[in-house]
């Protein structure tokens, strides 16, 4: 099998029958699934040709990029969850298990960068803390 397909089936599965619900959908879900692995395998194609570089390489280099980016993600929303809730603080435990991350480690994921990110994009100043001078 070609290595860009191969790829493309790694990256795009199909649903297995009995996992789509309802499953009188599952034909529908595995066009789906199907049209996705032709797309992706199209754009993998073009950008390999594109850039004379390795399939498997760039696939690794977007997958890099994407979990860079749900990192991003994750670091504005535990800013927003602690510095931008009024009503509760979110609970450390809970945010830990929720994002796969320690508790300590929700505490230093974020900082300044993503908490003025935050507050440009809400347009409003995190909440003051009840234990700030």
């Amino acid at each position: 099998m070609h290595l860009i397909s191969e790829v493309a089936a790694l990256l795009c599965p199909l649903p297995e029958p009995g996992t789509v619900t309802p499953e009188d959908c599952y034909t529908d879900a595995r066009e789906q699934a199907e049209a996705q692995r032709t797309q992706y395998a199209d754009n993998l194609e073009a950008a390999a040709l594109a850039t004379e570089e390795d399939p498997l390489i760039l696939a690794l280099e977007q997958a890099r990029a994407q979990k860079e980016e749900a990192d991003r993600r994750i670091r504005l929303l535990f800013a927003y969850a602690r510095e931008f809730q009024p009503v509760r603080r979110y609970p450390l435990r809970a945010l830990a298990q929720a994002s796969g991350y320690t508790v300590s480690g929700v505490t230093t994921a974020y900082g300044t960068p993503e908490i003025t990110l935050v507050q440009r994009q809400l347009h409003r100043s995190p909440v003051p803390r009840k234990d700030a001078p």
